[in-house]
């Protein structure tokens, strides 16, 4: 699932891409992949403000405009793949006066943003989108315009828990990170370092085993191999070092064997994801955000990609933020999108998700 496999080039509904935050690089690196990939537009809706979309093309290149681009405000998905070749489709998803400032905290981005997203969501959720790919949001913005959500994941989280009728709790999900040779699932995401020594239980741990593996069954793996990283230094030297392996991981491990699943572990965390890239393992099972996240970000920042397991619709993302810093100077790579983009052709391809 990276960018060099074969994708599906006839869709019959599209992939909706979220502008992300408007202050970021995410209209620009949208703009640049659709430039890149031209083949794309034919599988893409992008959902996001027209005008945003617009000084992001111009951005990325100064003699390109709207037409050359083929930027098509669309009023409904309903009339995707009636544009003509080489066009991209537009869903005018939020409110946007004029386009916000670059490089900007702004509770007006982070509103549009949100907004895309639940549109996106909502669409993917009732049918009428093979898969969502968002591109960066700050958190920040998001907070300020009053959406409790940290970040994509669990905003997505809880639009797919309501669009079901349950509790959050009820629809678990989880993060996975993945760059060239290595895929790291997280069992905690967004909470502190403390929190997330607390998050390390049982069943966290075999919940997150199970969504692991129903996941790459999905996606025409049936039995990924998965390691699991101990949570101290090598991984307890059998309790020297703390017991959380041996009284918390390890059973996790037998019991997630029991259920038919091709799980190891728990495994020294500073050799795991070195044993995984060489190919001995097809993904690793981190205990906590940052444990899993900086081998991936080490390894392949920009060809990196989030994919969210769990949710009933296939999301991915670039594995990078919005870049302020780099916001309107047309120089954000897309390479990071066009994996998301890819992984998430490839995993509608060929799965059932």
């Amino acid at each position: 699932m990276n960018s060099s496999e074969q994708v599906s080039t006839a869709p019959h509904i599209p992939v909706l891409v979220t502008m992300g935050d408007p202050a970021g690089i995410g209209p620009e690196i949208i703009a640049k992949a659709l430039r890149e990939r031209p083949e794309l537009r034919r599988q893409l809706v992008v959902v996001g403000d027209m005008a945003t979309l617009e000084r992001a093309a111009l951005a990325t290149d100064a003699n390109d405009d709207r037409a050359t681009l083929g930027f098509v405000q669309i009023p409904d998905l309903s009339h995707w793949g009636e544009m003509t070749e080489g066009h991209v489709s537009i869903i005018q998803a939020c409110k946007l006066q004029q386009p916000v400032a670059w490089g900007r905290i702004d509770a007006l981005a982070g509103r549009a943003a949100a907004d895309c997203i639940r549109f996106a969501a909502e669409a993917a959720l009732k049918g009428a989108a093979r898969a969502v790919v968002t591109a960066p949001i700050h958190k920040e913005a998001l907070a300020a315009a009053g959406v409790s959500h940290p970040g994509h994941t669990e905003f997505l989280q809880a639009l797919a828990a309501a669009h079901q009728g349950v509790s959050v709790d009820a629809l678990p999900v989880r993060m996975m990170l993945s760059c060239p040779g290595l895929r790291t699932v997280l069992v905690s995401i967004h909470v502190s370092l403390r929190q997330a020594l607390e998050a390390v239980t049982v069943e966290r741990i075999l919940q997150t085993l199970r969504i692991t593996h129903a996941h790459f069954r999905l996606c025409g793996l049936p039995l990924a191999r998965i390691a699991v990283a101990g949570l101290n230094p090598h991984a307890g030297e059998g309790g020297l070092f703390g017991g959380e392996e041996l009284d918390i991981i390890a059973p996790a491990v037998q019991q997630a064997v029991k259920e038919g699943m091709l799980v190891s572990g728990p495994h020294a965390p500073d050799t795991v994801f070195m044993r995984a890239r060489q190919g001995g393992f097809d993904v690793v099972v981190a205990m906590y955000h940052d444990q899993g996240l900086i081998p991936v970000k080490l390894l392949g920042l920009e060809h990196g990609v989030n994919t969210t397991l769990g949710l009933p619709f296939v999301r991915t993302s670039p594995d990078h933020g919005t870049a302020f810093d780099l916001a309107g100077t047309g120089r954000a790579s897309a390479a990071s999108l066009l994996a998301a983009i890819d992984a998430a052709l490839q995993m509608t391809a060929s799965s059932s998700i």
